[in-house]
């Protein structure tokens, strides 16, 4: 059985994003994706939650694609989290909308990845920065999946990029597929490195 996966997409500048740019190009053109950009569908920041809820709700698998913004996403999508996910549908009592879905993040980082690290010139890792969104699905009763990343972003090679962005593809067909393991996902710090260890 195949899942639908839902891509919330949210970047203000992505016309300037040459790395969001080749992603989005990966992003298999089938009926099981969603690709949904909330710059484009709210420019004026006005979300139909109704209409968020319906997405979601039609949905297995839920991916936050976004640039790595102060550690954190771009304003829209926090509203988005804060709009959407209400208490009683999404948490509370009563909100079980979205349990046993699968969420995680997709971002894009100026920083190179040795910079996410204790010593590192950030003192976090990725994993520990997005701690909000993994507590926010855990609330929700959702399952957090490591991060797929691409770090370096000022520095990475055409080729290099080529490559991660195939990396994602393959990530998204998997997830599709359902031909994937969430116990051995989570061994990993990034998706990037359980995907390259399946090839």
């Amino acid at each position: 059985m195949s899942n639908k996966v839902l891509i919330i997409f949210a970047h203000p500048r992505f016309e300037r994003s040459a790395n969001n740019s080749i992603l989005v190009k990966s992003v298999p053109e089938i009926p099981e994706i969603t690709f949904h950009d909330l710059y484009e569908k709210y420019p004026d920041f006005n979300i139909d939650i109704e209409y968020e809820k319906k997405l979601l709700e039609n949905h297995h698998v839920v991916i936050w694609q976004h640039p790595f913004y102060w550690y954190s996403s771009p304003p829209l999508l926090k509203q988005w989290i804060d709009l959407v996910l209400g208490f009683g549908w999404a948490y509370g009592p009563g909100g079980d909308a979205l349990n046993g879905k699968i969420v995680l993040n997709s971002i894009t980082s100026g920083g190179q990845r040795s910079a996410y690290s204790k010593e590192g010139h950030n003192r976090f890792t990725v994993r520990e920065l997005l701690a909000p969104f993994e507590q926010t699905a855990s609330l929700c009763g959702m399952i957090y999946l490591p991060p797929f990343a691409i770090h370096g972003t000022h520095r990475i090679s055409k080729d290099e990029l080529t490559v991660t962005a195939q990396q994602y593809r393959n990530i998204l067909e998997r997830l599709v597929s359902g031909d994937f393991s969430v116990e051995e996902i989570t061994k990993y710090s990034y998706l990037n490195d359980w995907i390259a260890s399946e090839t």
